[in-house]
């Protein structure tokens, strides 16, 4: 017997290589952790279902290669996305500094409005070098969330991907709710309009 969800939702883990994205995922869908992953070729997924508000959402998250430094993802990872979440490695400069690069990729691929940027391996001060300050104001200024997480400590892992997934939700049944408010205008409008021409006739 098949099983029943509320929704099903695609989301996107994009960012540069080495970040620590499918360390996120593992983390995220199988809650385990290795030091030695090998690095992504082409794109990967994870299936996970989690329950927001009382209501089952069934996630497919995919976990795109990041071996260039500006990689380019093709058009067919962005169709139907929902939810893209942006990662950078808090111990690297330059991955910080490339977001800027993925957001507009998203932009120029996609529709979609939900995401979340993610600064992981935060789990050695000593070696950090992106500024949780600098960092929020920058998510700021992009009106976006951020979230600082490491997949090896296990934090804020599991809240980011409800943050994201809540989004991708709530967007859902607004948009939905958007579309049944027109609908009715519409209906009450053809018949005003039905009326107006039987008065007129």
């Amino acid at each position: 017997m098949a099983r029943h969800f509320d929704h099903m939702f695609k989301l996107l883990i994009i960012g540069d290589s080495g970040v620590g994205k499918s360390s996120l995922l593992i983390r995220f869908s199988d809650d385990t952790f290795s030091g030695s992953y090998i690095t992504t070729i082409g794109v990967d997924f994870k299936i996970r279902t989690v329950v927001i508000d009382g209501l089952r959402v069934k996630l497919q998250i995919w976990d795109t290669a990041g071996q260039e430094r500006f990689r380019t993802i093709t058009s067919t990872y962005y169709r139907g996305t929902h939810g893209v979440i942006i990662v950078y490695d808090v111990t690297n400069g330059d991955s910080f500094a490339n977001v800027r690069r993925w957001l507009e990729e998203i932009q120029n691929n996609c529709d979609v409005v939900n995401k979340v940027l993610v600064g992981n391996k935060n789990d050695d001060p000593d070696r950090k070098v992106v500024i949780t300050e600098d960092a929020q104001r920058f998510a700021r200024q992009m009106d976006i969330e951020l979230f600082e997480t490491s997949a090896k400590d296990n934090l804020n892992v599991e809240d980011m991907f409800l943050s994201i997934t809540r989004q991708v939700l709530n967007h859902k049944l607004r948009t939905a709710s958007d579309e049944q408010q027109k609908d009715r205008i519409q209906v009450k409008q053809s018949k005003n309009k039905g009326k107006t021409n039987k008065c007129c006739s």
